[in-house]
């Protein structure tokens, strides 16, 4: 932990040598290219170092994935380099064309305008798409207009050219093995090395992705279901040209069905939001880092196909990690025909690379760190003084002043957070488990809180599945964004699940579905009532898990709780939680 408390003061030491070289450009570029670079090492380099500090025990088949990352990450600069001159490109095609679109809209209104019966006509029009709306549900809408729209966009090929064409990605990796076996550990060292190469990059946990796509296509749903009238879809450009109001309206119809175009799939639009918050005038290379990709019900499946065929299409390079080969994710067989459009794109895009060791190695390392000294157990008065002490000790280093606070979590809700200390949160296993929360909540607390301590966490069985399900949930999330957790729990880690051989405890709450329309349920509420989502979202989703895919969530969890008391994790904290690296941006930003 000494490494999180020292951060503070070394980005503060930066920070004054940025400030007193500020005058110099040159010397401003070293420090920033200094700072980018900083314990940054590749890959190979950082986990030999690792082995060479015995913190980790040599393995064969790591080594090889390491080696692979480190051959991407050399290939990744000119990659970058080679998307910066292609995005500028598509920026001056998209300009070019979106010119020619609108001087090609104002000769037809133009061409309507100098015809003497153009008002009738017009009213013919009218009343025709009146009468329309009695027509038999069978009878086909809108062949006029996709006819001149498909017309404009031939004419446009001829007049701009076709879009350019990015250039050829290097291939991504899809990273696969047992639970230990270090998927996680590897790809974080690439996504880490990353930084201050390519300027667009993204770390995901399945949990978390599905729901900021849920959240996505609820907005894009919501947007297309809102009734605007005429008048107010009319966009600026339309308004200031010097026609009537009339011709404005046909304007305005025509730009609105190529929107209605655009958005009929709605996927490709999902994919774009990814890496939505990009600054505008930073283009290049895009890599996605996707960890414990799993295809556990048609919703996913569907989805993914249709999302990571974009973003692949599209030029991002895609790291991902699972417990399964590409070809075995669907034991269920569900969507046979769009899940393999998905293994097709991953195997074409990815390089599939096993870790094929049978040791958990979290327990090795475990096992080398001695004592475990941040899970208390069992909840006895010996055990409750240390927590409280670990928690006086920390809350200390951050101020000492406890307060409650508001959180937000996604989809508009909030979360109340009883005790919290700059970074640092405390909660109860009823508070945050016995109560139906799930992975959008657990996923705001991690973002929030570098440090978080959880205390009265009982032995689990089936007799309290849905708290397991949700703990199970929350240690995934605290995991995945590196948070230092402190437990207080009434046995050890091997001990606290028991009774999976009478159920499941895979987490069937960690794909929230909570929107305005849902009213904030959770997908359990949601699928028990036939839907997800109104304005066109998919219905009847039944979520199929295997025995398999149950038992690795439960050792999964195990495994990653011992790994969370070693050193080597710990010291992680600093380098990699959000809460650190916002901080770390901040310095960058004031240079």
């Amino acid at each position: 932990m000494r490494r999180i408390w020292n951060l503070l003061s070394k980005s503060k030491q930066l920070t004054a040598f940025a400030y007193s070289n500020r005058n110099s450009n040159s010397r401003f570029s070293t420090l920033r290219s200094y700072c980018n670079r900083q314990n940054r090492p590749g890959p190979l380099m950082k986990y030999r170092s690792l082995v060479e500090q015995g913190k980790l025990k040599h393995d064969a088949y790591q080594e090889s994935v390491a080696s692979e990352l480190e051959n991407l990450l050399a290939r990744l600069e000119q990659y970058e380099k080679d998307m910066e001159e292609y995005h500028v490109n598509l920026m001056n095609w998209e300009k070019n064309r979106e010119n020619e679109r609108r001087r090609l809209l104002m000769e037809e209104v133009e061409l309507q305008l100098k015809e003497e019966d153009w008002w009738k006509r017009l009213n013919n029009k009218l009343t025709e798409r009146w009468a329309s709306r009695k027509r038999p549900e069978n009878m086909e809408h809108g062949v006029g207009k996709w006819v001149s729209y498909l017309k404009r966009e031939k004419q446009l090929d001829s007049l701009v050219g076709r879009r350019p064409t990015a250039p050829p990605a290097p291939k991504g990796l899809y990273i696969y093995g047992n639970v230990g076996s270090g998927k996680t550990m590897l790809m974080d060292m690439f996504y880490s090395a990353t930084e201050g190469i390519v300027k667009h990059r993204r770390r995901y946990h399945f949990h978390e992705a599905m729901l900021r796509i849920n959240e996505h296509m609820h907005k894009i749903w919501k947007n297309q279901m809102e009734e605007k009238s005429l008048q107010s879809t009319i966009s600026g450009w339309i308004m200031n040209l010097p026609f009537d109001i009339k011709a404005k309206e046909w304007l305005a119809a025509e730009e609105r069905y190529k929107q209605e175009v655009q958005m009929k799939n709605i996927l490709p639009a999902v994919a774009n939001t990814f890496f939505l918050d990009q600054e505008e005038d930073e283009k290049g290379a895009s890599v996605l880092c996707f960890d414990e990709i799993q295809t556990v019900d048609v919703f996913a499946i569907v989805t993914l196909s249709g999302i990571l065929s974009r973003l692949l299409s599209s030029g991002t390079i895609i790291v991902a990690t699972s417990n399964r080969a590409p070809k075995d994710l669907n034991e269920a067989g569900m969507q046979r025909e769009i899940f393999q459009k998905l293994v097709s794109k991953l195997e074409e895009h990815c390089d599939k690379v096993l870790v094929g060791s049978e040791i958990d190695y979290r327990r090795f390392i475990a096992q080398r760190s001695g004592n475990q000294v941040h899970y208390f157990w069992p909840i006895e008065k010996e055990a409750i003084n240390e927590f409280e002490k670990k928690w006086h000790d920390v809350t200390s280093r951050s101020g000492g002043r406890i307060i409650s606070a508001t959180i937000s979590v996604m989809f508009g809700r909030t979360l109340e957070v009883p005790e919290s200390c700059e970074g640092v949160a405390r909660f109860t296993f009823e508070y945050l488990c016995g109560r139906p929360l799930g992975a959008a909540d657990y996923i705001a607390i991690a973002e929030n809180f570098h440090t978080v301590f959880v205390a009265n966490i009982p032995v689990m069985s089936m007799r309290i599945r849905d708290q397991a399900r949700r703990f199970i949930t929350l240690i995934d999330e605290l995991y995945n964004h590196h948070c230092f957790l402190c437990c207080l729990a009434s046995s050890s880690i091997d001990e606290l699940f028991q009774g999976t051989e009478d159920g499941t405890l895979f987490d069937l709450e960690s794909f929230q579905f909570e929107t305005e329309t849902e009213g904030g349920k959770l997908r359990r509420n949601v699928l028990a009532e036939g839907r997800v989502g109104s304005g066109g979202a998919p219905t009847g989703i039944t979520s199929i898990l295997s025995g398999q895919e149950e038992m690795f969530a439960f050792h999964r969890a195990v495994s990653r709780l011992i790994e969370m008391q070693t050193p080597l994790y710990l010291e992680g904290v600093s380098d990699f939680h959000p809460y650190f690296l916002g901080q770390h941006k901040k310095y960058q930003k004031a240079f």
